[in-house]
């Protein structure tokens, strides 16, 4: 299901121009290949246009490493403003070779929305974890995006920490796409396995009061068992904040660290209650800092333990 209230997409947005996305990658790949690398992925990129072989596809995918290596994409600030003007969102920070030449055959092997999520199930049953990390870091450039929700699902569902990563950072995809029970259940996920919440495109936006109830209760949990609670956490719950989650946001900024402190600050700041105000009232150091917005989640993120 697609993602409530989520605005319509442009030509840059999840149902843009895939021959641009390609032409892009196409672009870095040339450039980061060595001569012997790119001539076969040209021929490899030709024959999968030509033909509509899953198994050659496959075998192509497989051989991409060794043909042209892992090393890692050197992108430039004009290529980042490239990658979002083709596909809003799109952020390819610690992009590799080998992923984007997965990512483009993939693409060039589109011809209907069947065949192709038919294509990515086969790749799938017998896919490596680097392929895995290939074809979710693709979901936000492949067309027929609505088709492929459920195998963004599976890789919310991993326990593989760089395949779920694939999926939730640096992604407009889970934003866009994800309805509200699968978001909240990435928003928790990524808690549970200690993975960063600041990557996550659109956190603020896609927040909701039954996120912040699960997540109150995570922390309860967490509490319960003798074990930390991310900082990070907060973030999703100060814009819906209860009286329950206030007295456990005053709990935070009272005892925690000081990084914790400065979260619950953040997450109070963002809640119309007027209990909210007198707790951040109470302590002013914090509201000064938040006031003139040295206090920010990234830096929150960045410093959170794992």
């Amino acid at each position: 299901m697609r993602a409530e209230g989520t605005e319509a997409k442009g030509s840059s947005g999840a149902a843009g121009d895939p021959a641009r996305r390609l032409a892009l990658l196409q672009c870095w790949i040339e450039r980061h290949a060595d001569p012997p690398g790119w001539a076969w992925f040209r021929n490899a990129l030709a024959a999968t246009v030509r033909a509509d072989d899953p198994r050659a596809l496959a075998r192509s995918v497989a051989l991409v490493p060794r043909r042209l290596g892992k090393r890692d994409l050197v992108l430039t600030a004009p290529d980042l403003r490239d990658a979002d003007e083709v596909r809003s969102g799109f952020d390819p920070f610690g992009l590799t070779l080998d992923q984007a030449s997965r990512i483009a055959l993939l693409l060039a092997s589109y011809r209907d929305p069947a065949s192709f999520v038919q294509a990515i199930e086969t790749l799938c049953r017998t896919a490596s974890l680097e392929e895995f990390i290939a074809i979710y870091r693709g979901l936000a450039l492949f067309p027929a995006p609505e088709h492929l929700v459920g195998r963004a699902a599976e890789g919310i569902r991993s326990g593989i920490k760089p395949i779920f990563e694939a999926v939730a950072h640096r992604s407009p995809y889970p934003a866009e796409m994800l309805d509200r029970s699968t978001w909240n259940q990435m928003v928790l996920k990524a808690l549970f396995i200690g993975s960063e919440l600041r990557l996550i495109q659109r956190l603020d936006k896609r927040a909701n009061g039954e996120l912040a109830g699960i997540l109150v209760d995570y922390a309860h949990e967490r509490w319960s068992a003798g074990r930390p609670v991310s900082p990070e956490l907060w973030r999703c719950v100060g814009p819906f904040a209860d009286q329950r989650a206030l007295a456990d946001l005053q709990r935070v900024i009272e005892t925690g660290t000081a990084t914790e402190r400065s979260a619950a600050a953040l997450a109070l700041s963002a809640s119309n209650d007027p209990g909210a105000r007198a707790i951040l009232g109470s302590h002013p150091d914090l509201e000064a800092e938040v006031v003139s917005g040295r206090l920010q989640w990234t830096s929150i993120g960045a410093r959170a333990p794992t």
